[in-house]
């Protein structure tokens, strides 16, 4: 909860211009204060539909609508948003692009992405609350859920390892590497050193194939089988290891080659 000081005024509760200036393009200047009565009309009707509705009351545009808002108060949004889904295709995949390269965008400066990343942190940290703690044979589909949200729109290469317990329960998900559009480091003695640390008992590897074909390449392979044989000497469990491509999983252990 933001703490109150004396300093702050009922007009600093007011929405106000970003911080981050200039952080749009130019636009037609509007008077300060509250925005014309057509936009502020329109962003009114936006939310309470939304409210009345949820997510599914409205349209991937409109739900970005949503997230600019509150990147800019006082002006209408509905040309940045065309841009953003004309750069990147959808809502998640404008959430999940880099940084740098939304800031390509005309229009986009700190305000907007921030809120956009804070937005995809968010997706992200639900996902994996609904997997963690929990039986991973029982929240198999949430699992799988999990990682399409955390990786599917990536663009780059980036590999997670799921450390399980004796009882099959998640007690970690870590990051262990980020790497190319087709290339990332995986190191078997770090991912052995930190299993050991937690105590764990068996391992999910996840990585993402930016290509979006989920098809294992031969270094895939060839990877798997090395922290398998480490695993099998350390008396762990290499469950699966799962490769998350756009529209699709692939499980090794499904398709026989664990």
């Amino acid at each position: 909860m933001m703490a109150h000081h004396a300093w702050m005024t009922a007009d600093a509760f007011q929405e106000a211009p970003s911080l981050f200036a200039p952080d749009e393009a130019p636009a037609t200047p509007v008077p300060k204060g509250k925005p014309p009565s057509y936009i502020a009309d329109h962003r009114q009707r936006l939310r309470d539909r939304f409210m009345a509705g949820g997510a599914s009351a409205v349209p991937d545009y409109e739900l970005l609508e949503l997230v600019l808002f509150r990147s800019i108060p006082r002006r209408d949004v509905k040309p940045l948003e065309r841009a953003l889904l004309d750069r990147f295709g959808d809502f998640n995949l404008v959430l999940s692009a880099p940084s740098a390269r939304l800031a390509d965008v005309d229009g986009v400066g700190l305000a907007v992405i921030t809120d956009l990343k804070i937005v995809e942190a968010a997706a992200h940290r639900l996902a994996q609350s609904r997997v963690l703690k929990r039986h991973v044979v029982s929240s198999w589909d949430a699992l799988l859920d999990y990682c399409r949200t955390a990786m599917a729109h990536s663009e780059t290469e980036h590999f997670r390892v799921l450390f399980l317990d004796r009882k099959n329960v998640l007690i970690a998900d870590e990051a262990q590497a980020k790497g190319t559009v087709d290339h990332v480091p995986v190191y078997p003695r770090a991912i052995l050193k930190r299993a050991l640390e937690l105590n764990a008992s068996a391992l999910i590897l996840v990585h993402n194939h930016p290509s979006g074909d989920p098809s294992p390449s031969r270094a895939d392979i060839e990877m798997t089988a090395k922290i398998e044989t480490a695993c099998a000497a350390l008396n762990l469990t290499l469950h699966d290891h799962l490769i998350v491509g756009l529209s699709r999983e692939l499980s090794f252990r499904a398709e026989g080659l664990l």
